[in-house]
């Protein structure tokens, strides 16, 4: 009895070729997407042509070189402090990037336990851990985040717990319907019936087998992490202040959204490119892993 995902990727590379594309467009598009958000943030003091913190009054409020009154030496133009916008979002990304993986792979961690338990054992295990679920997800989940961070304190980790603490709900609660429904198919029956134990069913049987719907679900939680990260960092409880993100850039850009509209609107452009990619990348993976799909 082969694990099913595990056989998929193991599949010869025809298989994995068709299933590629059988993805569609979908998934070149947000691995280029997601390929330029990662390369920004892991080699941002190589791509910034300026420190981002570098202030130059005498350059403020510099429009982008290919308007009047741009300068080639400020691509992107600079704000109202004269810093490079370019360098601050390339910059912004490292902190976006860091506060997504870290928080959606936590979130996971704990939602997918949660979920595959509430799942598998069902009873009073699966009411327990259900009605918690309803419970925190009965909390708008981005005021429940700004409370959390508040009270914790600015800092990246406590955004980053912030995110986990609210966000875990939506790995469990699919994991969970997901879970059951796998324990219904004939591979769950016959595990249990050559007498495998439910650890070894959940992670040698389900588990695998959840892998295209845990691509597409941290996919989506870290395009969530972002905006999450955003928006703590433009109401100021996120990172510290001279750190460079999306959500200050635009909390700045907002007050001279007349006089320099490129400082806001560059960053809303690179959060919407950043979860659109996100999403591609994780919807396209699905269908290339999933085995049903590429049957």
């Amino acid at each position: 009895m082969a694990d099913i995902a595990i056989a998929a990727l193991a599949a010869p590379p025809s298989r994995l070729l068709a299933g590629l594309r059988r993805s569609g467009p979908r998934l070149w598009i947000g691995a280029v997407l997601v390929a330029l958000l990662m390369l920004a943030a892991i080699f941002a003091p190589v791509f910034a042509p300026h420190d981002p913190l570098e202030q130059d009054l005498m350059s403020a409020q510099l429009p982008p070189a290919w308007m009047t009154g741009g300068d080639h030496t400020y691509l992107l133009g600079t704000d109202s402090l004269g810093r490079c916008v370019l360098s601050r979002l390339i910059y912004s990304a490292r902190t976006a990037v860091m506060v997504a993986l870290i928080a959606a792979t936590l979130a996971a961690l704990i939602g997918v336990a949660l979920g595959l338990f509430a799942g598998s054992f069902g009873g009073w295990v699966d009411q327990s851990i259900s009605r918690l679920i309803d419970v925190w997800m009965a909390f708008p989940p981005v005021l429940l985040s700004i409370v959390l961070a508040a009270v914790i304190g600015a800092g990246l980790t406590s955004v980053i717990a912030a995110i986990v603490v609210v966000d875990w709900t939506r790995f469990a609660r699919v994991i969970r319907a997901e879970t059951m429904v796998q324990l219904t198919r004939d591979y769950a029956a016959a595990a249990q019936v050559i007498g495998l134990s439910r650890a070894r069913l959940l992670r040698l049987e389900i588990l695998p087998n959840l892998v295209p719907l845990l691509v597409t679900l941290l996919a989506v939680e870290m395009g969530i992490a972002i905006l999450v990260e955003v928006i703590l960092s433009f109401v100021g409880i996120s990172v510290a202040g001279d750190t460079p993100t999306w959500g200050s850039m635009i909390a700045e850009g907002r007050q001279i959204v007349y006089q320099a509209p490129w400082i806001m609107a560059l960053p809303i452009v690179c959060i919407i490119t950043s979860v659109i990619g996100l999403n591609l990348f994780g919807d396209g993976l699905r269908l290339a892993l999933d085995p049903v799909q590429r049957s």
